[in-house]
């Protein structure tokens, strides 16, 4: 768990949206990095993460940015 300032009135999340690329086809597509549904390349089909109940596991896709 995230460890939050005891003074701050509105906690910030702690989930982001990553920018990922495709091993089968190159494709670059932005996606939540916990995800709770089975997320599947938009140009192949091929599947790039599925749900873990948490974080994603970095070595199923490659992540090539992380936004804010």
């Amino acid at each position: 768990m995230a460890k939050r300032k005891k003074n701050e009135a509105i906690p910030q999340p702690t989930s982001k949206f990553m920018k990922v690329k495709c091993e089968k086809c190159k494709n670059e597509q932005i996606i939540f990095n916990k995800p709770a549904s089975t997320v599947k390349c938009l140009v192949c089909d091929a599947v790039l993460v599925k749900p873990t109940g948490g974080r994603i596991k970095e070595s199923e896709v490659r992540v090539i940015e992380v936004l804010d």
